[in-house]
This record gives structure tokens, C-alpha cells and sequence, in this order.
């Protein structure tokens, strides 16, 4: 665990610091992107070892469109993400994660506990 990097991309400054607090508690590293531009520039930089989305940030879809463009890049084509998403309180229907339109390796709904998301973290980090 220890060393490694998580960036979380979310634009609620508040769930993003009650993260991190959590996680850098725990031992990670974090880093935070506020939109999917700017966490998909953070994701190429700094290529963390895990990726934590929020899918409705600037447009509705922005997270679902940028975890297809994360798996377009050779530099995070195989880096594990978390969708962390309200989405099915908007829009309800079941999302399970697939190669082609919802290419992450975790989909939670929120409200998640970050003693939650960190035990997810944990299993997909092998941890």
C-alpha cells in the first residue's frame, strides 16, 4: 500500500477531501482533479496506480466518457478504476462494468462511506 497512487476525480470539493483524508491516512498517496479534462491530463502526468470517477461533473456522461478515453491511452489503458456515482438517483437503471461502454473495474453508487470505498480500494489495489 504504501507508495501507492490514487487520483480521484470528482467535482464535490467536500467528498474529495473526506476522502483523501481517509485514504492519505491509510497510506496513500492522492492526488484530485475537480473535472474530466483535467483528470484525464492528472492521469496521463502522473499515471496513479488507481483512479477513483465521479461520472456527472461538467455534463452528465463525462465520467462514462472518460474512462473510455482512459482505456484509449497507452499510458492508463490497463490502470484499475472506481466509478463513484449518484448517477441511478437521476437516472435509474443497473450499470455493470464492460469492456466497451463502461470500461472500470469497480461501478458504487453514492452515498458510499469512505471506509467503504477504501475497502473497495483495498480489493481492487490488492491490498
Amino acid at each position: 500500500m504504501k507508495g501507492k497512487k490514487i487520483l480521484l476525480v470528482d467535482d464535490d470539493i467536500d467528498l474529495i477531501s473526506a476522502i483523501t483524508l481517509v485514504l492519505t491516512n491509510s497510506g496513500y498517496e492522492v492526488s484530485s482533479a475537480y473535472n474530466g479534462k483535467e483528470g484525464f491530463k492528472k492521469a496521463q502526468a502522473e499515471q496513479p496506480d488507481l483512479i477513483v470517477l465521479d461520472v456527472m461533473m461538467t455534463t452528465h456522461s463525462e465520467g462514462f466518457d472518460i474512462a473510455r478515453d482512459l482505456r484509449k491511452v497507452e499510458a492508463t489503458k490497463k490502470t484499475p478504476i472506481i466509478l463513484l456515482t449518484s448517477v441511478n438517483t437521476t437516472v435509474p437503471f443497473k450499470f455493470e462494468p464492460d469492456a466497451t461502454y463502461l470500461p472500470v473495474n469497480i461501478f458504487l453508487e453514492k452515498p458510499v462511506t469512505p471506509a467503504d470505498l477504501l475497502v473497495q480500494i483495498k480489493k481492487v489495489l490488492g491490498d
